[in-house]
């Protein structure tokens, strides 16, 4: 079974923006696992425009499922990592200006660098995914490394899914195939949705987890919207 990872990103966005706690983001990752998620994902960014660093410490006594914490590992990134030992550290090579992930990693360039990263983090008991292409090369370079699993980057898929070229999935499933024959484990993320996921978890053998957040937040609002506003209207009947 391919497990659900909720990125919880957007609902920081949505509090930030109007100050206070509304809405109350450690509660919500408490719905979203109450709900049946079976894992909760961040990715704080250094200059914290939607999670904050306390929120990452705040929701390691709260998350009960999966707790995967995403992110540049920068010095103030693997300070927090390490101070949480959540139960997986994605590492992604965004910029701090990036508005959202945009590219793998380069693992044969950045080899020495990850493989000392990874270290680290495996010697903390934290399971550790590489944000990746299709490359083969790049993933036969990422077990180098010393990592669990890679995260394959599904933006393109998602792109050309929604124009409707489905032979898109043709990489992204000879990547999982080569990754499992060399032991690495296989999530995925970026762009995924309602419309998506299920063609997607069908051809991709071996699917262990996937990340969701920006899709998952729209379709939530969109599905629940007619619910909420006639809420409202029976509470204004009298």
């Amino acid at each position: 079974m391919t497990k659900l990872s909720v990125n919880i990103n957007k609902i920081a966005t949505l509090r930030n923006s109007r100050g206070g706690n509304v809405p109350n983001l450690l509660k919500v990752a408490q719905d979203i696992e109450d709900f049946g998620a079976q894992g909760i994902t961040i990715h704080p960014r250094p200059d914290e425009r939607h999670i904050r660093y306390q929120d990452a410490y705040d929701l390691k006594n709260v998350v009960k499922t999966e707790f995967n914490i995403e992110g540049n590992p920068i010095k103030q990134f693997m300070d927090l990592v390490l101070a949480i030992k959540p139960t997986q550290v994605t590492l992604v090579p965004d910029a701090d200006d990036a508005i959202t992930s945009n590219a793998g990693w380069n693992t044969i360039r950045n080899h020495d660098f990850l493989s000392e990263v990874i270290a680290e983090f495996k010697q903390n008991g934290i399971r550790t995914s590489i944000f990746i292409d299709t490359d083969l090369k790049l993933i036969e370079a990422a077990k180098k490394t010393g990592a669990d699993r890679i995260e394959l980057y599904t933006e393109y898929f998602a792109s050309e899914f929604e124009k409707g070229n489905k032979e898109a999935i043709k990489p992204y499933t000879e990547a999982a195939i080569f990754a499992h024959e060399i032991g690495l484990g296989i999530n995925a993320g970026h762009d995924l949705s309602l419309e998506n996921i299920k063609f997607f978890k069908q051809n991709i053998p071996n699917l262990a987890e996937v990340s969701i957040g920006h899709a998952l937040i729209a379709e939530s609002l969109y599905l629940g919207l007619e619910n909420v506003v006639n809420m409202y209207k029976y509470k204004l009947e009298d």
